[in-house]
């Protein structure tokens, strides 16, 4: 890592892992990144915010999801940093990666209420995935978190 970002903090974020009715798991693809990465919804959290309401709020601007109802909020916190390509360009600068609170949430509504074309879409298209595929579709620097929720998530569904 480039030295004058050492000293950058890590931003406070959410992440929610989404399962339908048949626990596959929600992943979409970034318009910024459009290769074949897929993610889960994540966000930052706001001054002043929970994790809960922030993964309530990141689910619904990035997917339209509200009918969700929360499995368990996951121990711990699991982190990553920026790759240097991505330094000083994501998040205006202002951070080297992120602190990350995860969730496991059962989604309860149809899926026509699923709409990624939200005020700032952020995803191009969306898919049900099996827990197992979530370490084979995620960007590189990532893979650590994925591979860890994989590990708990197992635990909890199984």
């Amino acid at each position: 890592m480039d030295e004058k970002f050492k000293s950058l903090p890590l931003r406070d974020g959410v992440g929610i892992v989404v399962l339908n009715k048949n626990n596959k798991i929600f992943v979409a693809k970034r318009i910024d990144n459009p290769k074949n990465y897929w993610q889960m919804p994540q966000g930052g959290v706001n001054q002043g915010e929970d994790f809960l309401k922030a993964a309530f709020r990141e689910l619904e601007e990035e997917t339209s999801i509200k009918s969700v109802k929360l499995i368990k909020e996951l121990d711990g916190t699991i982190t990553y940093e920026l790759p240097d390509r991505l330094l000083g360009i994501i998040w205006k600068g202002k951070y080297k990666g992120q602190k990350q609170k995860w969730f496991l949430m059962k989604f309860t509504g149809e899926e026509k209420e699923i709409n990624i074309q939200t005020k700032n879409p952020e995803f191009l298209e969306w898919k049900w995935i099996d827990l197992d595929q979530i370490t084979d579709v995620v960007v590189d620097f990532k893979l650590h978190v994925y591979q860890e929720l994989k590990e708990k998530i197992k635990k909890i569904i199984n």
